[in-house]
């Protein structure tokens, strides 16, 4: 059977051997006789489980003591209307930089809780770039500052980690794990799972400890960070398997070397995919200015869309799934995650060039 490889851009790839190892411990984790999604969420089993996971999180990133880490529900749109709940008050001035449709979202969330100034926009360029950081425009007292590092939908990345004098908040749900960060630039990171961390239904909360305890009187229980951290994360019932699985993920990623060496791996896939694109002359394009190309999510456009239909049959043909863009940009899009392997994208590219050429 010819290999396949899925470029959706989430729920995404999971590395092979993280899914082999689920497989085999389905039924029977550890010869404790119980599969994970059967387990006490108090147990012992699990607590060892949610430990290690944490631990190894904490070697890859490098966090700091005086941050907490959190697995949470909801996904990022939850975060959304956590952020501003926990770290502003009601009149305060948010900073939002709009950097695309994610950000457009939280910003439109954010609006709800507190007055947002949007202190850079790309919508001029539309959203082929991040406007230089000079030409930021900032509130005098904000109460944080929150941007997108990695557009998921329009492949823009920030090569960059923004200065702040402010707590600075972050929403790495679609690159978090690929580079090497430092945590302690961020008052809180946070992430969807279903991209570059394990299976949909977990979001990852890195949250600075002194932004802990100041949620509006109002916020709903399950809502104030502060409860999750007192509870280390088992306030409710948790997201038993997709804790489980990112935990191996975890293990996986520090197999191949951490983030730093993963990092190299990402340059090179990514260069190989936009090289396919810019030496095509033409037939496929890329909408995002080089400085600001996602490593993670390449949107393409072919030089005649009445040829789009035909690419995805003769690319799901070739075992390469998952191509087709969202919706509200068109196009194609390869999201190339850490799982994403090497060969994967040496075929796409392969396959591009191909198809360009019998279809030129």
């Amino acid at each position: 059977m010819s290999p396949v490889f899925n470029f959706s851009a989430g729920p995404a790839v999971l590395p092979r051997d993280v899914l082999l190892t689920v497989q085999d411990e389905l039924v029977d984790w550890h010869g404790s006789g119980m599969c994970v999604m059967e387990m006490s969420h108090r147990g012992r089993e699990f607590t060892q489980i949610i430990h290690e996971a944490e631990a190894d999180l904490r070697k890859l990133l490098n966090i700091p003591s005086n941050y907490r880490v959190l697995f949470m529900q909801g996904g990022a749109h939850f975060q959304f209307s956590m952020l501003p709940l926990n770290l502003s008050r009601e009149g305060d001035t948010v900073d939002y930089v709009n950097t695309g449709h994610w950000s457009k979202i939280a910003i439109k969330e954010a609006r709800r809780f507190a007055n947002v100034l949007i202190a850079a926009s790309g919508e001029e360029s539309h959203f082929s770039s991040i406007p230089a950081e000079a030409s930021w425009q900032r509130s005098a007292n904000a109460a944080y500052l929150h941007y997108c590092s990695n557009e998921t939908i329009g492949g823009v990345e920030f090569p960059f980690i923004p200065h702040s004098e402010v707590p600075l908040i972050c929403d790495m749900s679609s690159n978090i794990l690929s580079r090497p960060v430092d945590v302690s630039k961020f008052g809180l990171i946070y992430a969807g799972a279903q991209k570059n961390i394990g299976p949909s239904g977990l979001t990852l909360v890195i949250v600075r400890e002194d932004l802990l305890g100041h949620a509006r009187p109002s916020t709903p229980t399950m809502l104030d960070y502060s409860v999750h951290a007192d509870a280390e994360s088992l306030y409710n019932t948790p997201p038993t398997f997709g804790i489980y699985v990112a935990g191996m993920v975890f293990k996986w990623l520090l197999e191949q070397g951490g983030l730093a060496a993963i990092e190299q791996v990402n340059i090179e896939k990514a260069a190989l995919l936009y090289e396919a694109i810019d030496a095509s002359n033409g037939f496929y394009t890329c909408p995002v200015e080089k400085p600001f190309r996602s490593r993670m999510n390449v949107p393409f456009m072919l030089h005649d869309d009445a040829l789009d239909d035909a690419f995805l049959g003769d690319a799901k043909a070739a075992g390469l799934l998952q191509l087709k863009g969202h919706r509200s940009v068109g196009g194609m899009r390869a999201s190339i995650y850490n799982a994403m392997t090497l060969d994967g994208v040496q075929t796409l590219a392969s396959f591009m060039r191909e198809f360009a050429r019998t279809h030129g």
